[in-house]
């Protein structure tokens, strides 16, 4: 069994689905009572690792444990020790959430009496509110969310997997569920494992950030830490023209280090931002082919994090979506 301080452990994990290799040899560890982000954009590999550690699939090679226990060897002991809320909310639109809340707690064993008292505990564990006894098609998407995250929760799991536990959902809906998955990590101390493609959601909520890309792991370390990788201001600068003629104008510039374009705007890494502003406009004032249409300086973020260690924004969902596709429905490879 592995240490009481780690909580997941993944080495050299592989998933492949024929000749795509989904998930392409990941090791990383999180430690007990830590929320772990792993972001990626869609189909970059978080998923199908989240359904390997959670026993919904085979790793094709490599090992991975939760709570201490091997993930292929030992399913069922892994299964009593983490909850699961995947994107897809797996209810009963006919059902109460009183009534899946009873459910669930039956399917792991618990006694009436027993599913009672962890359900009032979970009300004010998460915000389930006065609709707890009506049927679940009633339910906004935030609170199928919610009721989902209660369901993962009945079992008083040692590990959370929460996959993409927001998207779709509205601003206050999202924020919601961050006090929510605060809340247990902060009062109860659970491990959370957090998949997410929100750069503000991993920056909020993570002690430290996983990013995965074509299912390798390209970056580890705190938000704070994998910013620092940058070591740079960002400055951004949007154009009615021609993107090239700006670029060409800007390049020549000392304090400009790097040059991204995306579309009509350019992403420019400088070594001191605010002295930089200034030579940055006058040489795009002497471009009389483009007009300027923004120009803002920024600290780096973690979107620019990634732009460096992929070489793609996070927002750029086309890379490896044929993975993402495999993984909601999965065939072993042969």
């Amino acid at each position: 069994m592995a240490s009481s301080e780690t909580a997941i452990s993944a080495e050299g994990v592989e998933r492949r689905f024929g000749d795509l290799a989904a998930v392409d040899g990941v090791s990383l560890e999180v430690k007990t009572g830590e929320i772990y982000g792993f972001l990626g954009p869609n189909g970059a590999g978080k998923s199908t690792l989240t359904r390997v550690l959670c026993t919904l699939l085979k790793p094709s090679a490599g090992r991975a444990s939760v709570a201490g226990y091997d993930v292929e060897t030992q399913p069922g002991e892994v299964r009593l020790r983490a909850g699961v809320a995947l994107q897809e909310a797996a209810l009963d639109d006919k059902q109460t959430g009183a009534e899946m809340l009873a459910l669930q707690g039956r399917f792991y064993g618990l006694t009436a009496k027993a599913t009672k008292a962890r359900v009032d505990q979970l009300i004010t564990l998460v915000d389930i509110g006065d609709a707890l006894d009506r049927r679940i098609g009633t339910y906004s998407g935030g609170m199928k969310r919610r009721l989902d995250l209660a369901l993962a929760l009945v079992h008083d799991p040692q590990v959370l997997f929460l996959d993409e536990p927001t998207t779709g959902l509205d601003p206050v809906s999202r924020a919601k569920v961050w006090q929510e998955v605060r809340r247990l990590n902060d009062d109860l101390g659970m491990t959370v494992f957090l998949t997410t493609q929100y750069l503000e959601e991993a920056d909020e909520l993570a002690d430290r950030v996983g990013i995965i890309n074509q299912g390798k792991l390209v970056a580890e370390g705190t938000p704070t830490e994998l910013k620092r990788l940058i070591g740079t201001d960002v400055v951004i600068v949007t154009v009615e023209g021609d993107p090239v003629l700006t670029r060409e104008a800007l390049d020549p510039l000392p304090m400009v280090e790097h040059i991204e374009v995306n579309g009509p705007s350019l992403t420019l890494s400088v070594s001191d931002g605010p002295s930089a502003i200034s030579p940055i406009a006058v040489a795009l004032a002497q471009v009389t082919e483009i007009d300027v249409i923004e120009l803002s300086l920024r600290r780096p973020s973690l979107d620019d994090v990634f732009l460096s260690v992929t070489g793609e924004r996070i927002a750029d969902s086309s890379a490896f979506m044929a993975s993402a596709s495999a993984s909601q429905n999965p065939q072993e490879p042969k």
